[in-house]
């Protein structure tokens, strides 16, 4: 394939296409940046769930900054291109889209996780197990084709990811009607949660992408943009590589403000880690700037060790990602490149960098005291509401229709939790059946694939408060 960028960053989209690329980019950037998905960011946990210091990251905060990372990766990409290289690339023109979606791909990449972070994303997939997929189970098929698709959709149910809830949020529940190269810049993976892959593409496959629900506008904007089935978005690598970079030193600012550790305590650690890794580079980047660092007052220390610390590492990161990008073009342009970009050279003393501080986190950070007894009250929370909502998923069809018309039940408490639903997520249930053929047991299955997502829909796209409140609220707890 003929690298061509006038084929993958275009203006096409669902609805009333703007012809002219810039105008497209800012609409799509006024879309993100105005949408309330975007907003409830800040309401949902990083790392420290329910948190009231406003100074600890936030998914909002934690996008932001990975947005300014992609900005400075793909800006770096662009310098390292020569004139006659961005011209037969058909890229002069379009290095503001280059840009710019790289960095809109970054503020969306977290806008489908749960409550919670991932281990709501856990609890999710628990629940969907045993207490879903039963009911599931028990609607009857009338042959070997309604038997197979009852797999297809049960497998997808089972496989909640909040990279897949992304698109179905930007593409469904919001309908932001964004650019087609906008929308594939945040499928990180290439298969739908109801498949199996197992070919050589195994990293950029290893997860869900899209689900069944979202299966025919996937297919739709992959044929436009011309990306092959189980392949990447070029754009995805970059975005990918500044959540990476941005999670590295953010982790250890956030664990200091958390008094997990100090910073003479976090100085050891990594100089511990680095002797078992036998890497020199971190630990000299390191004690460059906490030496530094010590010299000054020590209400300022910390702020001014991750000033420095933060810039250069960042700056190293993305200068070497860069160059892998340009290095294996090609293969990241028709997205069959299997690796991160921040993993490909395992012998570089920057993987071994990055090994280090993801390491540190795991194991000093993630097993926290605090942060484990958030996760389980996650747990709880998140759970109780899914057994709360139950009810809804076990009428059947006819039945629940009449509570969405504001008709009686006999199920009196059904009635009253649907009044509790977004209007707009009950509207992307009602548009998914509104075509089905009514007759037959495609369509039971179909209808409560649907209204299943309609509750996970619901719940998933909960702030961490909110969740809390409809928890207490629910539970008589206040």
């Amino acid at each position: 394939m003929i690298i061509d960028y006038s084929k993958k960053l275009t203006t096409h989209r669902e609805y009333k296409e703007i012809k002219n690329i810039d105008v497209s980019i800012e609409s799509d950037r006024g879309r993100i940046i105005s949408s309330a998905a975007f907003r409830r960011l800040q309401k949902r946990t990083q790392v420290f769930a329910l948190e009231l210091n406003a100074s600890i990251r936030s998914r909002l905060t934690h996008s932001l900054e990975v947005a300014q990372i992609a900005r400075y990766i793909s800006k770096t990409i662009l310098k390292n291109l020569s004139e006659e290289e961005k011209k037969r690339f058909k890229l002069t023109n379009l290095e503001n889209a280059f840009i710019s979606v790289a960095e809109m791909a970054s503020l969306l990449h977290d806008i489908g996780n749960p409550p919670f972070g991932h281990f709501g994303e856990q609890t999710i997939n628990r629940w969907i197990e045993t207490d879903a997929v039963p009911i599931f189970e028990k609607l009857k098929v009338k042959n070997q084709e309604d038997e197979n698709l009852k797999q297809i959709l049960i497998k997808d149910l089972k496989n909640f990811d909040g990279n897949a809830q992304t698109v179905r949020v930007i593409t469904k529940l919001q309908k932001l009607n964004l650019s087609y190269s906008q929308i594939l810049s945040v499928v990180k993976y290439g298969r739908g949660a109801y498949e199996s892959y197992s070919g050589d593409l195994n990293y950029i496959n290893k997860k869900p992408g899209f689900y069944f629900s979202e299966k025919k506008l996937a297919d739709k904007i992959q044929k436009s943009l011309n990306v092959k089935k189980h392949h990447r978005f070029f754009m995805v690598y970059i975005m990918e590589a500044a959540d990476d970079i941005s999670y590295l030193t953010a982790d250890l600012e956030d664990a200091i403000e958390k008094n997990i550790f100090n910073l003479d305590s976090l100085y050891e650690t990594v100089k511990k880690e680095c002797l078992k890794e036998r890497s020199s580079y971190l630990i000299e980047l390191f004690e460059k700037h906490y030496f530094e660092a010590k010299k000054e007052e020590k209400p300022y220390r910390k702020n001014l060790f991750f000033a420095l610390f933060r810039a250069q590492l960042a700056g190293d990161l993305v200068k070497h990602v860069a160059k892998v990008y340009t290095d294996n073009h090609k293969e990241i342009f028709n997205g069959s490149f299997n690796y991160p970009l921040l993993e490909f050279d395992k012998n570089s003393k920057y993987y071994k960098a990055v090994k280090i501080l993801q390491r540190i986190s795991a194991e000093y950070i993630y097993q926290n005291s605090e942060v484990q007894q958030r996760e389980i009250q996650g747990f709880t929370i998140v759970n109780e509401l899914f057994n709360i909502y139950k009810p809804l998923i076990e009428l059947n069809y006819n039945d629940f229709e009449k509570i969405l018309s504001g008709n009686k039940i006999g199920c009196f408490i059904s009635m009253r939790l649907i009044k509790r639903v977004s209007k707009k997520q009950i509207s992307a249930y009602k548009d998914s059946i509104k075509n089905l053929d009514k007759s037959g047991s495609k369509f039971e299955m179909l209808e409560r694939y649907y209204r299943i997502r309609l509750l996970i829909d619901y719940i998933s796209g909960m702030t961490d408060d909110y969740a809390l409140y409809e928890y207490q609220t629910l539970l008589a707890l206040k």
